[in-house]
């Protein structure tokens, strides 16, 4: 017996990807600013972002009966 998600979940979870997605390329971008302080402790939580945002999608095509 596998995980299901219901498809208004397995939708939810694509949108929050897609948000975390926009959240971390605009984060991404602040990186580059050069008088931006803690360009690094940026950089990282934009590849979280974009992390999270993964495995929100493999979760919501695999589990979700999305796609």
């Amino acid at each position: 017996m596998g995980l299901a998600l219901m498809h208004h979940t397995g939708l939810l979870l694509a949108e929050i990807a897609g948000l975390l997605l926009v959240f971390g390329g605009i984060w991404l971008a602040a990186a580059q600013i050069p008088k931006m302080r803690h360009p690094t402790a940026r950089t990282i939580v934009a590849g979280t972002a974009f992390a999270a945002a993964g495995v929100l999608l493999i979760i919501a095509v695999h589990w979700g009966h999305f796609g």
